[in-house]
């Protein structure tokens, strides 16, 4: 904080302060009008560097036509990265404060880790003030970047409401409706074994989906997912039971065609209709629609999760590091603002990308009440905006990336040398009680 300090002019004060942040709010609220052409003619040029991936990048440079109409003195540098080398190259950077972007995107499964330090701005305090428009976006996504303490480390961009897609063909060749697969999780499981005894067809991609859905239900206040708000490990808890011995059902039974997710077996099986059900984010309707399985136009149906398992499969922020140029700070956040509180962008993205959008007014387009082609003319929309004002916010904890692996590893010695249960979860616990406070 003090190098900023000592770094921040009066001139950059007298930005932030002023002219930047005005603008700001208007861009956000599609009100900016252009300076005059001499106003223009007299600012410096600065340039902005985004760190993006895939397709934030796209996003990104989809912007930057209307983002020049407003700010034709501002240049923005897309740098983009493969995502785990992107935020890999995001946590040297924050840790060395060398290479710092004016402005990173971040996935919301590094956000957790990235918020426990004190790499990003805090956007809650003045002249920033981002908590007075905490009602613009969904409540769970804001919620997400705010830590204990009340700092605000990065804005909403795109959700990923969970949902639960299903071969509607394969299910009425078993005899089955979308009722047997969401009334309850052992009724999914059940409805498997007929899938399965009268397609052929794999309930599952694989058993550790089960889990990675089990785990997130039924937390209770002040309960992270692996850890509660005094950092003691949960990984013995009913839920973790329950996840586990479901997960394990689904491998005696052979319902899960043990693939992981992006293979290209997993590809096959849904081009194939191998695959019965995927439990993911809205986002991988579009996916399967465009490029991953587009022939099973029209074979697809959406439904919520099992049980009103509300979850979210993903999500992206944008974030501002704390030791960056102070003097592109302010323009960097109207930046983050206008691809945040514009409506027009949060909708263009949505239509080119599938990244839902996280601000509350872009879900009021008449765009959420179209039929889907790809899903048999389902108004699936308006049941992901529906789930996304359901999902809440789940406290994240330093090691949570640690303890994934952890709960994985232990998984798949439940699954694949019949592990008991108890023991397994009982070594993750000694395991994450030993990790917990580092």
């Amino acid at each position: 904080m003090r190098r900023w300090v000592h770094h921040l002019s009066a001139l950059a004060l007298t930005w932030l302060g002023g002219l930047a942040l005005a603008a700001a709010a208007q861009a956000a609220d599609g009100s900016s009008t252009a300076p005059a052409a001499s106003s223009r003619a007299a600012a410096p040029t600065v340039t902005l560097t985004v760190a993006a991936f895939p397709a934030i990048d796209e996003i990104v440079r989809s912007a930057l036509p209307a983002w020049r109409a407003l700010h034709p003195e501002v240049e923005v540098k897309v740098l983009s990265r493969e995502v785990n080398d992107h935020h890999t190259a995001m946590t040297t950077a924050l840790s060395t404060a060398k290479g710092l972007p004016d402005v990173m995107a971040l996935e919301i499964p590094y956000l957790g880790r990235f918020s426990q330090g004190t790499g990003l701005q805090d956007l809650a305090q003045p002249p920033f003030s981002l908590v007075q428009d905490r009602d613009r976006f969904v409540r769970y996504a804001f919620d997400q970047a705010t830590t204990a303490q009340g700092a605000v480390v990065a804005v909403p961009t795109d959700i990923a409401p969970g949902t639960l897609l299903y071969r509607t063909d394969l299910l009425s060749r078993a005899g089955l409706t979308d009722k047997d697969l969401t009334t309850s999780w052992e009724g999914f499981v059940a409805a498997g074994v007929r899938i399965k005894a009268s397609t052929g067809a794999f309930l599952l991609a694989h058993a550790r989906d089960m889990k990675d859905i089990l785990i997130r239900t039924g937390l209770q206040p002040g309960e992270g997912l692996y850890f509660d708000d005094q950092s003691r490990p949960l990984v013995t808890s009913p839920r973790f039971v329950r996840a586990f011995e479901l997960a394990r059902t689904v491998r005696r039974q052979k319902l899960d065609a043990r693939v992981s997710a992006w293979s290209s077996d997993w590809t096959e099986g849904f081009k194939r209709g191998r695959i019965a059900t995927q439990m993911s984010g809205a986002w991988l309707a579009g996916h399967l629609n465009n490029w991953l399985a587009p022939d099973t136009r029209g074979l697809w149906r959406a439904t919520q999760l099992p049980e009103e398992a509300y979850a979210a499969y993903g999500g992206t922020y944008f974030a501002m590091p704390r030791l960056s140029d102070p003097g592109r700070k302010a323009m960097a956040y109207e930046f983050i603002r206008f691809m945040t509180l514009n409506r027009d962008q949060q909708l263009a993205a949505f239509k080119s990308q599938d990244a839902f959008p996280a601000l509350v007014d872009a879900q009021t387009d008449a765009f959420f009440d179209l039929p889907l082609p790809f899903l048999g003319g389902q108004r699936a929309r308006r049941d992901w905006r529906e789930a996304a004002h359901h999902i809440r916010a789940v406290p994240v904890h330093k090691q949570d990336a640690f303890a994934r692996e952890v709960i994985d590893t232990e998984l798949d010695k439940v699954l694949d040398r019949d592990k008991d249960i108890a023991t397994a979860l009982a070594d993750a616990q000694r395991l994450l009680q030993l990790r917990a406070r580092r």
